[in-house]
């Protein structure tokens, strides 16, 4: 369980470090702001989609090691996938970080973040670039997320 835990712990090390699709989405065509006041964490998830895929996602914005590893692993896991697919591994996901338990075999390099469960405070740092995805899917432009109510 230990070789495990630190492979996932690599994993995440590696995507803060080098945030995969961390740019502008110049031809974006869905688009969200989210907000964690408790930790500082701020981005923008930006989609282009058509004939309900996400064809391309990316985010900006600056954040903890949780927060921005958690961004960078989602933009790869939702490429290609349909609306449903993605509101479906969302789930999959949000269960995963308050619980720690989920399919892992699904969700591939994402249950990197299983540990989150074991900490509170950070399920916030690794939910909000999801949250986030789900407004832009539901072009929720005006509105920022926020991690607080």
């Amino acid at each position: 369980m230990d070789e495990l835990r630190d492979l996932y712990q690599e994993v995440i090390l590696d995507h803060n470090r080098k945030p995969r699709n961390r740019r502008a989405l110049d031809d974006a065509t869905h688009r969200a702001h989210g907000h964690n006041p408790l930790c500082g964490d701020q981005l923008v998830v930006q989609l282009r989609c058509a004939e309900g895929k996400v064809l391309e996602a990316a985010f900006e914005g600056d954040g903890c090691a949780i927060s921005t590893a958690s961004a960078s692993l989602m933009t790869e896991s939702v490429r290609g996938k349909g609306e449903a697919e993605v509101r479906a591994l969302h789930e999959q996901f949000h269960r995963l970080v308050t619980t720690g338990e989920a399919d892992l075999d699904q969700l591939g390099k994402l249950a990197a973040l299983a540990g989150v469960a074991e900490y509170p405070a950070r399920v916030k740092c690794a939910s909000l670039a999801w949250h986030t995805l789900l407004a832009a899917l539901d072009r929720k432009v005006d509105q920022a997320v926020s991690t607080e109510v």
